[in-house]
């Protein structure tokens, strides 16, 4: 059953209109015609079973036949992360997996050792949110997690002010098996987790974020690459809540 997201908040008997790509998807790849059965998701993540009433090149009107429920799908653990931004296309992996794990917000980070600084006009970011929209419909999630606007180090700490947690891994910190760790935070609801990019984070970066509250934490001995640190982490962060 194909699924679309909409924006705004709807109710049984409503119609929305789906334009640009889903519409395109609807009409020129799915060969939909009025009458076919679609799943829509608004925006408070109520889901419904809809009906395709109008079939335009550029537009689909579906009407709202019958709200769905069904077991939820969004992690209890609200993670977001803040990823160094890493050369070529690894950013969209990331974004594409943490989708797929139950992130619920991403932020591109630019630190010292970043060497891919995307530009507000150079469309990386809206390629990422594509991403992360695609990657949701595919698993199934209720909801698109949020893709922010890159920000520095700094600006990212301070959105440690609205987690419960701060966890940043980093080469150099305490090697303790990553179990003790993660239970020094295990009743945190919101966890902020920042990882840097190919060549890691500095000590004077990684000591800044100390000194704001962060939990400097050990992956073991071997170095990773920074597309797996964060998956790794986020996946035993879920399996410690046993949500995996």
């Amino acid at each position: 059953m194909s699924r679309f997201f909409v924006e705004g908040t709807f109710d049984v008997g409503d119609r929305v209109e789906l334009e640009g790509g889903d519409a395109r998807k609807l009409a020129g790849v799915l060969r939909a015609v009025p009458g076919d059965r679609v799943d829509i998701l608004d925006g408070h993540s109520r889901r419904f079973a809809g009906l395709v009433r109008e079939v335009g090149r550029d537009r689909v009107s579906v009407e709202l036949a019958a709200a769905l429920t069904e077991p939820p799908r969004e992690a209890g653990l609200a993670i977001t992360l803040a990823q160094g931004i890493p050369k070529g296309q690894k950013m969209d992996f990331v974004v594409e997996k943490a989708v797929e794990l139950g992130v619920r917000t991403i932020v591109p980070l630019v630190s010292e050792r970043t060497i891919a600084r995307p530009q507000g006009a150079d469309g990386k970011v809206e390629r990422w949110r594509r991403l992360a929209k695609s990657a949701a419909l595919q698993c199934g999630r209720e909801r698109v997690p949020e893709v922010r606007t890159p920000l520095d180090l700094a600006g990212v700490l301070q959105l440690g002010a609205a987690h419960d947690a701060v966890v940043m891994p980093w080469e150099l910190a305490e090697q303790r098996p990553l179990r003790e760790r993660l239970a020094d935070f295990g009743a945190a609801g919101s966890i902020l987790v920042i990882v840097g990019p190919e060549g890691g984070l500095s000590q004077h970066e990684a000591e800044r974020a100390r000194l704001a509250g962060a939990h400097l934490i050990s992956l073991g001995p071997r170095i990773l690459r920074t597309e797996t640190v964060a998956l790794v982490l986020i996946a035993a962060l879920y399996a410690l809540r046993g949500e995996l």
